[in-house]
């Protein structure tokens, strides 16, 4: 079995410092491709599109960058593995096998969704080999670093109705209402970011998905942050095209932050 995420390794001297990309995946076990919607494949519209090619300056200063191989409709690896909900807000978010798309349309054919049995192999097979991955190069750096942050990277429809039906800011910072990471850190992060062109929530309408809130255990010296990105910020207006210009404009905002921050953590 192949394994169910790609490396992109450092080119600079490593630092205490992890990308994850849970969400850009678009490859599908040859085994259950056939369950789902010929239609919906050729969309993926839940997809983070290119996510790692905007952190593409990540390796030249030290970081590893992990991103998954398979889209999050085989099962989505930032949500909780007993599909415990994130927020009780009345939010409708997709579940961890999720059987439709975020606007409630189906994604697999009749009868085709998958049961109990099918949700374990799925967890067993990519879900905790991915979380069994990143856990091994965050020990791997705090063996050095004697400290480890992970900083979760995901990017989202400028307006989804069925979470909240205003457009979403530009860029959300999420670390569980400032529990999965250093108070320094944290504001590190925010205070960056926010010298750039764009609005900056923090913990606001995101807190943190599964993966930060998991991995983010401060007193272990283990930390983690995720930041939410509207795809319009790097995406054409339809949201479905890399657009080199806007990216690069992002890169210049994020480049920064983990520069403060690989000194802040030195």
């Amino acid at each position: 079995m192949p394994d169910p995420f790609y490396i992109i390794e450092p080119k600079a001297p490593k630092v205490p410092i992890i990308i994850s990309v849970p969400h850009s995946g678009t490859d599908f076990p040859e085994e259950i491709k056939q369950d789902y919607l010929e239609g919906q494949l050729k969309v993926l519209d839940d997809t983070d599109w290119n996510v790692e090619e905007v952190y593409d300056f990540a390796s030249e200063l030290g970081i590893t960058v992990i991103h998954a191989k398979y889209s999050r409709w085989v099962i989505d690896l930032n949500r909780d593995p007993e599909s415990k909900p994130l927020y009780n807000d009345g939010r409708i978010i997709t579940g961890l096998c999720s059987y439709t798309d975020f606007f409630g349309r189906p994604i697999y054919k009749a009868a085709q969704d998958p049961n109990q049995e099918e949700v374990e192999r799925r967890l067993k097979t990519y879900y905790w080999t991915y979380y069994q991955k990143v856990q091994a190069l965050l020990d791997e750096r705090k063996a050095e670093f004697g400290k480890v942050l992970l900083w979760d990277a995901h990017s989202i429809r400028h307006l989804v109705p069925s979470i909240q039906k205003e457009p979403f800011p530009d860029m959300i910072l999420g670390n569980n209402d400032h529990k999965t990471a250093d108070q320094e850190w944290i504001e590190t992060a925010i205070n960056t970011l926010r010298k750039g062109p764009f609005q900056v929530n923090h913990n606001t309408p995101f807190k943190g998905g599964h993966i930060t809130r998991y991995f983010g255990k401060p007193a272990e010296n283990q930390h983690a942050l995720q930041l939410e990105m509207n795809k319009i910020l790097y995406m054409n207006e339809e949201e479905m095209k890399y657009d080199t210009v806007r990216a690069s404009i992002v890169k210049t905002v994020l480049k920064p932050v983990f520069q403060e921050l690989i000194k802040a953590m030195a």
